[in-house]
């Protein structure tokens, strides 16, 4: 289930029993694997892929552009694996070209 409030961008692959909470943003590059729980005030972007059976709490912000100064818009992304538990108001970004451009 959606939520009617939610900001789901057209291009993002969405498993269909994936839940997303009120007022939460999924952007475009964005996968979204079976099971998964998204909290209301979320926000998900990409390049990103979530594996399966995940639950990510509210405020958090998954797959966004890494904040690390020297990153200068290079393509980097993020993997989350299957059953993890991201509880409130964490960080997750994207990776950096130093780090072989991939957080996981």
């Amino acid at each position: 289930m959606i939520h009617p409030t939610a900001i789901v961008d057209a291009a993002a692959r969405i498993a269909a029993d994936v839940e997303i909470g009120a007022y939460s943003v999924v952007g475009a590059d964005v996968e979204i694997g079976s099971g998964t729980v998204i909290g209301p005030h979320t926000v998900v972007m990409g390049p990103s892929k979530i594996g399966r059976d995940n639950r990510i709490f509210q405020f958090s912000s998954v797959g966004d552009a890494p904040q690390d100064k020297k990153y200068q818009g290079e393509a980097t992304w993020l993997e989350l694996g299957d059953r993890n538990v991201i509880r409130e108001y964490v960080t997750l970004n994207r990776g950096t070209d130093e780090g072989n451009g991939k957080t996981t």
